[in-house]
């Protein structure tokens, strides 16, 4: 399983993502799933993939090969003129691939190869945008409704986002409700784990502003986590209590 988030703010873009594959409870690996390409001055590109490891990796390789061949860079991430073309070309690329993959493994693999992508970045003279690409290669795009995009394993970091996201937040403090949501994550879902990777995107700036990987004991994960835990005692413990003998309603 995978958990990936892309959160839009004022001030540009957020993302972070988790690195646990696996194959069952013995069979568990770390593998990248946030991959970047930047022409510094003109584009800061980024995807986060989700789903069938041997499917993502396809299309990252795919898009690479398109960066190096000089007869395909008229499909390269480096030469699309927007970002929504680019949304289209990675949608049709992992489309086609899933498709293919179906095809060499017959129909009895059908379902078994999908996955999808969040697509973020910027280029000059646009605006930073953040997509969704689905399976069939469709996609939508973020906007102030919708101001976040996850994939993977997204239920239990979910409200985290919906109760401590604005859209005016300073990166530090968006980075900070990333860790909480990728901490409730991990602690409910152990097909995520560390390593996460971490990249800041900002506005008309076209290399990143800041990236990391939190590793397995970093000291400001690890002090999220315990302060959050405290946190959520501290406010459990905060309620009115409840009682098997309330009071008769006077008539």
């Amino acid at each position: 399983m995978t958990y990936c988030v892309g959160l839009m703010l004022d001030k540009g873009l957020v993302l972070m993502s988790d690195t646990r594959t696996n194959s069952g409870v013995d069979n568990i690996s770390v593998f990248r799933k946030m991959f970047t390409w930047s022409i510094p001055g003109d584009r800061l590109i980024t995807i986060m993939t989700a789903g069938n490891l041997a499917t993502t990796q396809a299309v990252i390789s795919r898009l690479e090969e398109r960066s190096k061949a000089p007869s395909e860079r008229q499909n390269s991430l480096m030469e699309l003129p927007t970002m929504f073309q680019v949304a289209c070309e990675i949608g049709k690329l992992l489309r086609e691939t899933i498709t293919d993959t179906q095809d060499d493994n017959g129909q009895s693999g059908k379902g078994r190869f999908t996955a999808s992508i969040i697509l973020a970045g910027q280029i000059k003279g646009m605006e930073p945008r953040l997509f969704m690409i689905y399976p069939e290669g469709n996609f939508i795009e973020a906007s102030w409704d919708t101001p976040f995009f996850q994939i993977g394993e997204t239920k239990y970091g979910r409200p985290i986002l919906i109760r401590g996201y604005d859209r005016d937040m300073s990166f530090e403090d968006a980075v900070k409700l990333l860790m909480v949501s990728f901490d409730s994550t991990l602690k409910a879902n152990l097909s995520v784990g560390l390593p996460l990777d971490l990249l800041v995107m900002e506005r008309d700036n076209f290399t990143p502003k800041h990236e990391r990987r939190v590793e397995h004991n970093d000291p400001y994960f690890d002090a999220i986590s315990n302060s959050w835990s405290d946190a959520l005692r501290s406010a459990f413990h905060s309620l009115p209590d409840y009682s098997f003998y309330q009071p008769s309603d006077s008539t």
